[in-house]
Parts: structure tokens; C-alpha cells; sequence
């Protein structure tokens, strides 16, 4: 695990919750004039001390349901990634690698894409099916052919094959974007919680 990783793992445990719920406190006592001219102390030692006396978090062994099926389809995403590896032009590399990290973020957020049955199919087909679809019918043309075009056509299949991936990312961003609204507005409604518990000071909680 990198360190990233554990810093991610530690901001989301009840260790860290717990202190900086009591760190907020001491925040809001300074804003009151409660704490004195060592408020940043004051803050740092609630943080310790909600930090030492939270519980640790609950090991947690068993896989969601959700977990189940994003890692299929991040399995079936390097798949992908693997079989298509050196037989491509590099700008359609460099596309399909955006395209897949975007795609990863959203694998990412689990139980977040699969409450959402239209966004999960769109990820999965376009893992499973548009994507390997656009890739495969490119790899059975003639390299020559598929740069020259050919007759009235607007663009060649190179340039076809480039302007559909570039069609599945704007698809994956917009699927992106709807979850991290989600996550958003779960922010947004613990600043309400926490501006209706400590409504009394004079912190801005709102978001």
C-alpha cells in the first residue's frame, strides 16, 4: 500500500473523524474567545485526545456486493488495457489510458456507481462492449488504409476511432461528475448538521 493510500485510509478513519470532531470544538471556542491566545493548542491536544480515545475502526473482511462488481469490471478494464498494449498508434494510446483513468476514479466510488443502475451499465458497456467494439474494428483495418481517407469522407478511421473514444470519455466525465455532485452534497449536508449542533458560535460552517 503507498503512502497516499494510508493517507487516504487514515483521513477516513474513526481516529481521524473523532479528533477533528473535537478539534472543531476547540475552533469554535476560540471564535467565542473561550480558548485564549493558545487556541492552536488547545485544538491540536482535543485533536490528540479524540484521536487516542476513538475506537479503532471495525475490521472488515466480507466484499459489498457493489465491491463485487466494480472489481470485475476494473479486472476486465486491464484486461483490456493489456490486450490492446503496443498495437495501437500512441495518440490513441494516450486517449485510451485518459479514457481508463477516468473510467478507474469512477470504479473507485463503488457503492456510489452501482445505486445508480444507468450510470453502472454505461461504465459497464463501455468496458465491456463500445470501447473493445471501436478497438477491434480499427485493429482489422490495413495501418494504411486506417490513416488515408478515402473518397467524401470527413475524416479517416484513424481519426473516427479518436473522435469515439473521445465520445466514451466525454460519457465517463459526465458519469464522474454526477457522482462527485453526490459527494458534494453529502458535504453539503453535514455543514447543515454541523451549523444546527454548534448554531450558538459564530463559525461558518456553510458550504
Amino acid at each position: 500500500m503507498g503512502i497516499s493510500d494510508r493517507v487516504l485510509r487514515y483521513l477516513g478513519s474513526t481516529r481521524n473523524i473523532a479528533g477533528s470532531s473535537l478539534a472543531l470544538l476547540g475552533v469554535a471556542a476560540h471564535f467565542l474567545g473561550l480558548a485564549g491566545a493558545f487556541w492552536p493548542v488547545v485544538v491540536a491536544g482535543l485533536y490528540g485526545v479524540g484521536a487516542l480515545l476513538a475506537p479503532p475502526d471495525r475490521v472488515r473482511l466480507t466484499i459489498s456486493p457493489a465491491e463485487v462488481e466494480t472489481k470485475r469490471l476494473r479486472a476486465d478494464l486491464d484486461a483490456l488495457l493489456r490486450r490492446i498494449d503496443r498495437r495501437f498508434p500512441d495518440d490513441v494510446h494516450a486517449a485510451v489510458n485518459a479514457l481508463a483513468e477516468v473510467v478507474g476514479d469512477v470504479l473507485g466510488r463503488a457503492e456510489q456507481l452501482t445505486s445508480s443502475p444507468d450510470q453502472l451499465h454505461v461504465v459497464s458497456q463501455t468496458i465491456r462492449s463500445y470501447l473493445p467494439s471501436s478497438l477491434e474494428a480499427y485493429a482489422n483495418l490495413p495501418r494504411g488504409y486506417a490513416l488515408a481517407r478515402r473518397g467524401d469522407r470527413r475524416r479517416s478511421a484513424h481519426e473516427e476511432l479518436l473522435a469515439q473514444i473521445a465520445l466514451l470519455d466525454a460519457q465517463m466525465r459526465k458519469v464522474a461528475d454526477a457522482i462527485h455532485r453526490g459527494d458534494e452534497q453529502a458535504l453539503r449536508d453535514q455543514g447543515r448538521f454541523l451549523q444546527d449542533r454548534f448554531g450558538g458560535s459564530d463559525l461558518d460552517l456553510s458550504i
